[in-house]
């Protein structure tokens, strides 16, 4: 496991950003928020390629205090950080047994039990089940986000996990976030969904491509989050119960 260490840069009009520096230990979970061209993206692209002062935003990337090693920037099979976004993709020809065993022979790795693990990881994030001898070009975006967020659990064992904006791909995002801090991964999340802010450690406000406030929870927001958990879980029943073919005749009222 590593920790992962964020410096300040500067914003678009190369005005310094006045955050600390930023340590990600193990578990922990960070929330980025702010509003569209703010820089989300651009955030966690520096930390996805341990950028040193050589990106538009002048920030710089540690691990474990120091500059990362040249292994973990050129080889994908060292690299201790996964990416994934809205748009990844897998290879579309292969089934989901096809890509995971791919993926284990590329890292070398004779665990087979591991592809049955990471199918069952996968299903715990999404209401569709996936089958091993389901093709990908099959899949939908939510089983599709969820066997990448598995596999880079189970097998890249990914200490640092990247998420942009992936809550729009139809997953279970609160078991996304408990079964990774259970697992001691790193996360941080693009977001613009409050239960993802909320249920986050650390929520880091964005604005003009510039860190604008780092926000760490005190308690005060403990009655909204569990508001929003309601509402998020009447939201997925009715998902179900429409996608079941029910007609929807009652209404609930939130305070």
């Amino acid at each position: 496991m590593h920790t992962i260490s964020i410096l300040p840069g500067h914003d678009r009009n190369g005005n310094p950003e006045t955050f600390e520096a930023l340590h990600l230990h193990p578990g922990d979970t960070l929330a980025i928020v702010g509003p569209t061209g703010s820089g989300k993206s651009a955030f966690i692209n520096d930390i996805e390629v341990f950028a040193q002062g050589d990106t538009a935003t002048g920030r710089r990337i540690l691990l474990d205090g120091e500059t990362p090693p040249e292994e973990f920037v050129r080889d994908p099979a060292c690299k201790p950080i996964a990416l994934i976004t809205q748009t990844t993709k897998c290879l579309a020809d292969l089934t989901v047994s096809e890509f995971l065993s791919m993926h284990l022979r590329a890292r070398k790795i004779t665990e087979c039990d591991l592809i049955e693990k990471t199918i069952r990881l996968a299903n715990e994030f999404t209401g569709e089940p996936i089958r091993p001898e389901c093709r990908i070009s099959s899949l939908s975006g939510g089983q599709t986000r969820s066997l990448l967020v598995a596999d880079a659990v189970i097998i890249s064992n990914a200490p640092i996990i990247l998420l942009d904006e992936v809550e729009n791909a139809g997953i279970f995002r609160d078991r996304v976030i408990t079964c990774l801090k259970k697992s001691g991964t790193s996360v941080i999340f693009v977001t613009h969904d409050p239960l993802v802010s909320l249920m986050s450690d650390r929520r880091i406000v964005m604005g003009n491509g510039a860190v604008k406030a780092v926000l760490e929870p005190d308690g005060s927001e403990e009655s909204v989050l569990k508001h929003v958990t309601e509402i998020d879980l009447y939201l997925s029943s009715l998902r179900e119960r429409l996608r079941s073919g029910e007609v929807l005749r009652e209404t609930v009222a939130f305070a």
